[in-house]
């Protein structure tokens, strides 16, 4: 059902690069894995229904500041932690989305990066911790993305790329070949980054 986009994610916490392949026809409860989500914003809910779509995870939670539960706040995030759980932190706010990431690794939780099964990713790329790449989305040959990066719905970035940490690539936006973008920065929709060696 789900297509294969095999590519690379390279993880800064521990400096190496490992094959990351979705699996297929994995269906739910064949591994008992969950996924926490940190933020219940737009962002937060569009990766929940991507998620859920793509059946990887048995169990899907998010945690927000405005639950009037205490259990079901962010700073409750520590008690989730264990080797069948992985954390995303889904703030369309760059730098809280950084800082979100670095604390999660530093309570040895596990940042994972969610991958549309309906994007296209050259086998060449290489993709940061906690970064996301939504539905309809391209990215070309070479192309490396940081952490916390967010290539959102119908974007396009070519080949030979650096996009740094933190960048928000914003839905229908494109990136021409051989460019670099800035750490937290962001992509308007409808913008056209030109090459710069051309």
């Amino acid at each position: 059902m789900f297509k294969i986009w095999p590519f690379l994610v390279r993880d800064p916490s521990i400096a190496l690069i490992v094959e990351y392949k979705k699996v297929p026809g994995a269906k739910v409860g064949e591994m008992n894995m969950k996924l926490v989500i940190l933020g219940a914003g737009g962002y937060g809910r569009t990766i929940k229904d991507i998620v859920e779509q793509e059946k990887e995870y048995t169990k899907t939670f998010i945690l927000d500041d405005s639950f009037e539960e205490e259990k079901n706040r962010t700073s409750n995030f520590k008690n989730f932690i264990d080797s069948e759980t992985d954390f995303y932190p889904a703030f369309g706010n760059n730098e809280l989305r950084l800082r979100w990431i670095e604390k999660i690794l530093s309570f040895n939780g596990r940042v994972t990066s969610i991958i549309s099964s309906h994007a296209y990713i050259s086998p060449t790329v290489q993709i940061g911790t906690g970064s996301s790449v939504l539905p309809n989305a391209c990215v070309g040959t070479n192309t490396i993305i940081g952490s916390g990066v967010i290539v959102n719905m119908g974007a396009l970035i070519d080949h030979d790329c650096l996009i740094d940490d933190g960048v928000h690539i914003a839905p229908g936006a494109i990136v021409k070949g051989q460019n670099h973008i800035l750490r937290c920065e962001k992509v308007e929709s409808g913008v056209v980054i030109e090459r710069t060696n051309k």
